[in-house]
């Protein structure tokens, strides 16, 4: 008979070695191939997820693209039967229309001031407001916050008059005043950081940051923003989108003369026939900055986002 090495080198007396309990039993590559099975499979689309992925982003694409095969061609050839669906010939002669008699330039400078000066503001005071209504405890606290959601229900077109009013009382029609100060803090930002500061930041550490001495500007600066920091992230994001494509209330204090973007496109539709080509590579003047933007910080945005998720 036979004694294996590990009977042999084991002492008299001792037990046997246990065996590692491994799901599925029998034998170890067989144990092996059952795990591969298990949890710890990848999985891998299929080319109906492919094929669903494609729709969409030719979808989303699309717009773009067509902005500019339209922007390098004539109105003449954008009036044809089927319209252009490939680049021609004038785009760099279009985008110099353009950019000179829109006043591109100075629209461009005063849109990045604007949109800057709104998603820091709103940033801020959102997330100090939303703290307050998350971890603090203050008289008639509910109330206020649903009148805050509230004014989310009301159509801006209500306080158009009396703001304009009170804008020109103050002197600041056609300056980029006006359009910053009523956009400087939002009720959708205030409630975006109230549910999530809710769930994101445990009142302890609150406590334990009263408890080593800190004082409130203290806690905000160590606590709360550090913990708030993926949901500032998308705010900034959302809120910067939404004021450089802001046309309904720069319209109504601006001029030609100290346009925004979206103010600057409207002098390009003036004339007795608007040349869409024109029309179109102004368009795409103004949405370049916004991709340049996202391509810069797209994966500091996502990142903070997906960290604020693993975090969580």
């Amino acid at each position: 008979m036979s004694i294996s090495s590990e009977t042999a080198t084991r002492p008299p007396g001792s037990a046997p070695a246990a065996q590692p309990d491994v799901p599925g039993g029998g034998s170890p590559r067989r144990r092996k191939r059952a795990r591969a099975g298990g949890a710890g499979r990848q999985m891998h689309a299929g080319w109906l997820t492919y094929l669903i992925l494609g729709i969409f982003t030719f979808g989303s694409l699309f717009p773009l693209v067509w902005t500019i095969f339209a922007a390098s061609s004539s109105s003449t050839r954008l009036a044809q039967t089927p319209p252009p669906f490939w680049f021609n010939d004038r785009l760099a002669e279009n985008l110099d229309e353009a950019w000179n008699t829109a006043n591109m330039g100075l629209a461009l400078l005063n849109t990045v001031f604007v949109a800057g000066a709104i998603t820091l503001s709103t940033v801020l005071f959102a997330t100090l407001a939303g703290f307050a209504f998350a971890k603090l405890q203050f008289r008639a606290k509910n109330i206020l916050l649903m009148l805050v959601i509230g004014t989310m229900m009301v159509p801006p077109q209500l306080s158009v008059v009396p703001l304009f009013m009170a804008v020109a009382e103050l002197g600041w029609t056609n300056q980029l005043q006006a359009v910053i100060l009523p956009m400087m803090v939002s009720a959708f930002g205030v409630f975006f950081m109230r549910q999530y500061l809710v769930q994101a930041l445990p009142t302890e550490l609150i406590e334990a940051a009263r408890v080593d001495g800190a004082h409130s500007l203290r806690v905000i600066w160590h606590v709360v923003f550090p913990v708030a920091r993926p949901a500032m992230a998308v705010l900034a994001m959302l809120t910067f989108v939404m004021a450089w494509n802001e046309f309904f209330w720069p319209i109504i204090v601006l001029t030609q003369q100290n346009p925004t973007v979206q103010v600057a496109l409207t002098g390009l539709g003036r004339g007795y026939v608007p040349d869409q080509g024109v029309i179109m590579a102004g368009a795409l003047l103004g949405t370049l900055p916004l991709l340049i933007v996202f391509a810069i910080f797209g994966k500091q945005i996502v990142g903070g986002i997906m960290h604020g998720a693993i975090k969580g």
